[in-house]
């Protein structure tokens, strides 16, 4: 990951502009620096992945106009090539000098062609103005407010805001901001006129080569690259197309509770498999409420889910950044949101299936995209998200929701069928029932940190205090206790999380008060 911070105003005060930018340091820390220009202020925090050599630090510079970038650009070797056969000339070997180049051709134009995790900010001297924007699925952070002059800051994370900004707001993904306007330029979750796939092996199919090509782009780093590999569907056959596309051993990681970690046992059967080099950090209840307030801080949120699933994953990559010299991540976000989670399987019908996942990708950089970032992120390590890949994403969303639906009894069916040939991973691990990350480390996760809440308010002290919220209003101790925490951090910030992350409640078997699976009646053997 990087950082950038830019203040859209000739007035940014520069010592003010340092102690915001140094907020995010963490998400950069082999160098920083300010670039301060006629119109504004651009910082940017470097974590090197891409182009090592100090030529590839940023903020960028070409003919005048100046660009941060906290991304990759997947498949930028051609694209630089034919770049530097119309004359263009290049510093170092980062794919995000390309940026400044292509729109000084394509203009604002350029978005959509982007192959891309990113979030940037240009600065066109000509204009005198800047234009932001954030990739289609929001996997990487940005956020802006207003100073009290009304003049607008870009951000990679709320922390970066606070105290100067009175609302804070994430970035819409799709959209690009030019002349006081946001401008969608890709909607993922748009309405499909035209479902394709007649057949669940037609799709499959598709399902298969896509994932492939996104997680082989994803491998592309001068960095040292790593797996987080829970035992689950997902991260596993992230692991086993890397495993097959690789030219060395992976380096896997694991992290589950020292009393009943569901998915230790799992993800060693995968490691084996696969021969990758596997480490398991164990982590106690001790160290889980201690880093609760830590994990609020760093996240920014409220949410139930989100502050569990993020304990394990903050744990895990923080043993990885002082154990290991590696700074790249692949992880197995968004196949949920695309094939369907256990409370999709009550989806009433295959419409619904398709509004409730299209909801689920609008929203997704509030949640588990969310998560990953700042898990990743503060431990200066970068997140990669295969089954985020563009092509990946528009051809899933596309699929006739009638074979996505759970008529198979087992859910995720098709991007199980989609690789029971190839054998990359066990084929127990491909057909697992699914269980929660925040589940899968250990139940006794869940239930320490709902002891905890509860004795820390009485039953009148919980009602007292939880009425003070208007928005996001929580309904249990536990989330008083995460709501109260955030305050602390992002004080009057709530309106940057839409809602708890929650099953459906309208859906017959999903009015439930606890976002665990474990509370579904079809919860099965996911937790064995």
């Amino acid at each position: 990951m990087c950082s950038i911070l830019v203040y859209c105003s000739p007035e940014a005060d520069e010592v003010l502009f340092r102690k915001m930018l140094e907020r995010t340091a963490s998400r950069g820390p082999d160098q920083s620096r300010i670039l301060k220009t006629k119109d504004g202020t651009l910082g940017f925090n470097r974590l090197s992945i891409m182009g090592l050599s100090p030529e590839g630090m940023q903020p960028f510079l070409l003919h005048g106009n100046a660009c941060v970038c906290n991304g990759e650009l997947y498949g930028f070797r051609p694209l630089k090539e034919y770049l530097q056969n119309l004359g263009y000339t290049f510093a170092g070997g980062s794919d995000c000098e390309l940026l400044l180049p292509l729109y000084e051709r394509l203009g604002t134009a350029m978005f959509p062609f982007l192959d891309a995790e990113f979030a940037l900010v240009i600065y066109d001297r000509e204009q005198h103005g800047f234009i932001a924007a954030r990739d289609p699925i929001g996997i990487r952070p940005l956020y802006y407010g207003y100073d009290k002059d009304h003049a607008i800051i870009f951000a990679s994370e709320p922390k970066n805001l606070v105290g100067v900004c009175d609302e804070i707001r994430p970035f819409p993904p799709g959209h690009y901001y030019k002349d006081g306007n946001f401008i969608c330029y890709k909607d993922c979750a748009k309405d499909v006129k035209t479902y394709h796939g007649s057949s669940a092996d037609e799709v499959c199919g598709h399902i298969h080569d896509l994932l492939i090509r996104g997680v082989c782009s994803r491998l592309d780093a001068d960095a040292p690259v790593g797996f987080l590999l829970s035992g689950g569907l997902d991260s596993s056959l992230v692991c086993g197309i890397a495993a097959k596309y690789s030219d060395r051993p992976l380096e896997t990681f694991s992290i589950g509770m020292d009393l009943d970690a569901i998915d230790l046992k799992y993800a060693r059967e995968v490691a084996d498999y696969i021969h990758s080099n596997h480490h398991e950090v164990i982590m106690t209840k001790q160290e889980v409420l201690e880093a609760l307030e830590d994990v609020i801080a760093l996240l920014g949120t409220w949410d139930i889910t989100t502050i569990r699933a993020s304990i394990g994953m903050y744990l895990v990559c923080k043993w990885i950044h002082e154990h290991t010299d590696i700074k790249v991540i692949l992880t197995g976000e968004i196949s949920d949101e695309l094939f369907g989670y256990k409370y999709t399987d009550f989806a009433p019908s295959p419409e619904a299936f398709q509004k409730e996942a299209q909801k689920r990708i609008r929203e997704l950089h509030m949640y588990d995209v969310l998560r990953a970032d700042r898990c990743i992120s503060v431990n200066s390590l970068e997140a990669r998200v295969p089954f985020g890949d563009l092509a990946f994403v528009d051809y899933v969303m596309g699929i006739d929701p009638k074979l996505k639906t759970n008529t198979y009894g087992i859910g995720k069916f098709l991007l199980r069928h989609a690789f029971e040939e190839d054998r990359l991973i066990p084929y127990s691990i491909l057909m697992r029932e699914k269980a929660a990350f925040s589940d899968a480390v250990g139940h006794s996760m869940r239930d320490d940190l709902i002891g905890y809440a509860e004795e820390r308010y009485t039953d009148a002290e919980y009602e007292q205090k939880r009425m003070k919220y208007d928005h996001g209003r929580p309904f249990t101790k536990e989330s008083l206790l995460y709501r109260e925490i955030f305050e602390k951090y992002y004080p009057g910030q709530a309106e940057m999380i839409a809602d708890f992350w929650m099953p459906n409640k309208e859906w017959e078997g999903c009015d439930v008060k606890d976002p665990s699976a474990r509370v579904l009646s079809n919860y099965g053997a996911s937790g064995q």
